[in-house]
């Protein structure tokens, strides 16, 4: 048995945990207890924890306590999806019991998941039994028992795998949904395979085949086949600034340099500030540098005119003044993310996928787009850089998805500089309705309660299919049916989708409406959706009834009733 482990160690275990549930990833999907195709479970599962994979291949850590600090950060920042939160939550709460240890014994273990399942407990609102939460907690039980017996780190991961197990297995009878469906809980599923993945990274088990090196490509270029009008910014631009002032903030000129071009990198120590961009307006970037500084050097090439010499064959002519100082500014400026100083009093970041939903928000005054929604979880990190890139001092952020809730609420923390709210709206069309509320001259008390208040008062239905055969509050459901959903609830099945619309329309919620709002999916054509529009306005006189093109995926419709 493996007494203790030290840094290394640790991270060849989240190394090998990530390769363990990414071979495992779809059979965790498939726990799916509901007919949608809602399967993310294990993919969510896996990208999360492949941040701290990413994050131990990066850097070599001391301690195991400081390699646990860099796993749990690195798990926050990717967290996807309800399951993925919970994840980076119970290594929040682990990192935090072995911080200080240089390395860890069976003890360890045991204090570390008994933080771990506290630190998700206490941040999940209403916590279910059957789910992740049980059958950490009776892991972390019975690791605490084994290890006033057996304290070595091996003996200890073992036991709590086992008890473990045996949870997951009694998951289908303390939950009602999982029962009816006859499967085991996803998320406890895919807990356990990281532990498993952890253990046989101590026993020196071979890691499992993750298939994800890419191959390398040794292709040269066709410059022939380049479109020299498909440059969209001409001019390669790099030049070096003298800072006027040691704390001269430079994120202002980021985002100016942001709206004008792209490929930007900016490198900087304490004297000096080193640009490249590509942009049509150089002379204009320079000028604006100056109000930073004194401009030094500056080297400006016309990628158009390389591209036409390259696809001739000639020879391209290059400025290299600044070859030798940009090549050693490069290694230490890699590209950073865009982060807006406040502007403007409030700014508004949604989560949709549709490029027709995203003309509605774009149009309704949101900042930033984050792309996702059913089955396609954003991580925490991705809607933190949409929050960096809104130039407010508060922002407000739409997941539109309950399963993106809690990732959006992990950002709150994390943003130092601007005020983060969250408004827990579920659907797109709540989202729609919060910012028709939205008032920038308000206060933020006011504000919040009046999109709040908005999108409270919607319901939503939506229209998909069903991606395997299934029973459900007595529904016998077949794959391929249409389903049709009320609040997440399924409403009715049919095989014929104009015969559910109808049905749907006709449903009190709807005959109760006064403004209805169809948003038609990628896989429906405008005529379809006319008939739907058609079959609403017949079923519905006393709606106003709008037909809008979402382009979403997953749902053929959504539905807003007002």
């Amino acid at each position: 048995m493996v007494k203790m482990i030290d840094a290394a160690v640790f991270q060849r275990m989240m190394i090998h945990a990530h390769a363990a549930i990414n071979t495992q990833k779809q059979p965790i999907n498939d726990l799916n207890v509901f007919p949608v195709p809602d399967g993310d479970t294990g993919t969510n599962m896996t990208l999360t924890i492949g941040a701290a994979a990413a994050e131990m291949r990066k850097k070599q850590y001391d301690t195991v306590g400081q390699a646990a600090v860099g796993t749990a950060s690195a798990l926050l920042r990717g967290a996807r999806g309800n399951s993925g939160v919970i994840l980076s939550l119970l290594f929040r709460g682990f990192s935090k019991a072995i911080k200080e240890k240089e390395t860890m014994d069976g003890r360890d273990l045991a204090i570390a998941l008994d933080f771990g399942v506290a630190a998700a407990y206490k941040a999940v609102m209403k916590p279910a039994e059957g789910t992740i939460l049980t059958v950490s907690r009776l892991a972390a039980a019975r690791a605490a028992g084994c290890a006033r017996e057996d304290d070595s780190f091996e003996g200890v991961l073992e036991a709590a795998i086992q008890e473990g197990q045996e949870a997951l297995a009694h998951t289908v009878d303390q939950n009602p949904v999982l029962k009816k469906a006859g499967v085991v809980d996803a998320g406890g599923k895919g807990f356990l395979v990281i532990l498993q993945g952890m253990l046989d990274e101590v026993r020196g088990l071979p890691m499992p085949d993750s298939g994800e090196e890419a191959s390398a490509v040794s292709d040269k270029a066709d410059f022939e086949a380049v479109n020299v009008e498909d440059i969209t910014f001409a001019f390669d631009t790099v030049f070096i600034v003298r800072k006027s002032r040691e704390d001269v903030d430079l994120e202002p000129f980021r985002t100016y340099l942001n709206s004008i071009g792209d490929s930007l990198v900016i490198g900087e120590d304490d004297e000096a500030f080193k640009v490249h961009v590509h942009t049509n307006t150089p002379g204009s970037t320079l000028n604006e540098a100056q109000k930073y500084g004194t401009l030094e050097l500056a080297k400006i090439e016309n990628m158009r005119t390389q591209a036409e010499d390259l696809a001739a064959g000639k020879h391209v002519q290059s400025t290299d003044d600044l070859e030798a100082v940009e090549a050693e500014l490069e290694q230490s400026a890699p590209a950073g993310p865009v982060h807006a100083a406040p502007e403007k009093k409030f700014g508004y970041v949604a989560v949709c996928a549709g490029a027709g939903l995203e003309a509605v928000f774009k149009d309704l005054g949101v900042d930033a787009l984050v792309g996702g929604g059913q089955t396609m979880n954003p991580s925490t990190q991705d809607i933190l850089k949409a929050i960096d890139a809104t130039p407010a001092e508060i922002v407000y952020v739409l997941p539109n998805n309950k399963n993106i809730i809690m990732a959006a609420e992990q950002t709150i923390p994390l943003c130092e500089d601007k005020r983060v709210i969250v408004l827990p709206t579920k659907t797109v069309p709540q989202g729609i309705s919060a910012m028709l509320c939205a008032d920038p001259d308000a206060e933020e008390a006011d504000n919040t309660a009046a999109m709040t208040e908005g999108f409270a008062n919607v319901r939503t239905s939506e229209i998909t299919y069903a991606a395997r055969d299934s029973d459900f509050d007595g529904f016998a459901i077949h794959q391929g049916d249409y389903l049709a959903l009320v609040e997440h609830q399924l409403f009715g099945t049919d095989q014929d989708l104009s015969a559910l619309l109808d049905h749907l329309a006709r449903s009190s919620s709807l005959q109760q409406a006064e403004f209805i709002s169809l948003f038609y999916g990628c896989d429906v054509t405008e005529e379809q959706a006319q008939e739907a529009e058609k079959i609403f306005a017949a079923a519905c006189p006393n709606a106003e009834v709008t037909l809008l093109a979402g382009g979403q995926p997953v749902y053929y419709y959504m539905i807003s009733a007002e």
